[in-house]
C-alpha cells in the first residue's frame, strides 16, 4: 500500500519510515506531489493543524494521509511554544533561532523548574475524509545550552532526564525507541495495518461513536474528535452538529 507523509521534511520522513519499518506501506512524501500547495497550519491546536494537513492533501492526492504537528511545552512559559513551536522565532526562521529565543526565554529559570514536554499528535486521513486521531508524548527538561548534534528541531535541548541525554546526544535507534513521534505512531500501528489489508477499509475503533458530517461542505468525521473547526472549511463545530 502507497501512503502519503504529508511532510517536506527530509528529517521528518527519515524519522517515521524508520520507526514505521515493518508495516506493508510504501511511504511517499508531498515531494512526490510537487503540485500540492502547502497547507497553511492555522489552527489553535495540535489536533487541528494534524488533521488539516491530513484531510487536505488526502482528498487531492487521492491516497490515505499521514500528518502530524508536534508542539514542545515549556511549564515555565504556561504551555509556550505549543502549536507555534515551528515559527517560535518568527515566520521562516531556522531551528538555531528557535531554540535561541527559547534559551533566552528561560534565562535564569533554575533546572528544576525547566520541566518541558513534546506532544506530537498524528492524524490519519482517507481520500473520502475519514479520520482517526492517535498522540505521543515525550517528558524531560531544557537545557541551559545545546548539546548533542543528532535530530533536528528542538532536539538539542530537549533533556530526557532519564536518560541524561538530550534528543540529539542520541542515536536514531535510541531517539526513535522512546520519542513522541513513535509512541503516536505505535499507537497508529494497528490502523495502518488495517488500512492496507482492507482496500478502501474504514477505520473503526471501540472507542469511536457514530459518524457526523459538516453541515457546511459535508466532510465526514467521527464524532468522538469533538473538533472547534472544520479541517475541510475552518466551520465552527462540536460533537452536536451532524
Amino acid at each position: 500500500m502507497k501512503l502519503l507523509l504529508a511532510t517536506r521534511n527530509a528529517h521528518k520522513v527519515g524519522e517515521i519510515s524508520r520507526i514505521g519499518e515493518g508495516l506493508p506501506i510504501e511511504w511517499v512524501s508531498l515531494r512526490a506531489f510537487p503540485g500540492l500547495a502547502e497547507v497553511e497550519e492555522d489552527g489553535e491546536t495540535l489536533e487541528e493543524n494534524a488533521a488539516k494537513k491530513a484531510v487536505v492533501p488526502a482528498r487531492s492526492s487521492g491516497l490515505w494521509t499521514l500528518a502530524d504537528d508536534t508542539g514542545l511545552e515549556v511549564k515555565a512559559l504556561d504551555g509556550q511554544p505549543g502549536v507555534r513551536s515551528a515559527r517560535y522565532a518568527g515566520p521562516g526562521c531556522d531551528y538555531a533561532a528557535n531554540n535561541q529565543k527559547l534559551l533566552q526565554a528561560l534565562a535564569g529559570v533554575p533546572a528544576g523548574e525547566r520541566g518541558a514536554s513534546f506532544r506530537c499528535v498524528m492524524a490519519l486521513a482517507s481520500p473520502e475524509g475519514r479520520l482517526l486521531i492517535e498522540e505521543g508524548r515525550l517528558e524531560g527538561a531544557i537545557t541551559e545550552a545545546p548539546r548533542g548534534s543528532e535530530g533536528f528541531g528542538y532536539d538539542p535541548i530537549f533533556l530526557v532526564t532519564e536518560a541524561g541525554k538530550t534528543l540529539a546526544e542520541m542515536t536514531a535507534e535510541e531517539k526513535n525507541a522512546l520519542s513522541h513521534r513513535a509512541l503516536a505512531l505505535s499507537r497508529m500501528r494497528p490502523h495502518l495495518r488495517q488500512v492496507a489489508s482492507e482496500s478502501g477499509g474504514v477505520l473503526r475503533t471501540a472507542s469511536q461513536r457514530r459518524a457526523s458530517r459538516c453541515p457546511l461542505c459535508g466532510l465526514e468525521m467521527e464524532a468522538w474528535h469533538c473538533r472547534e473547526r472544520c479541517p475541510g472549511c475552518g466551520y465552527q463545530i462540536d460533537c452536536s452538529d451532524g
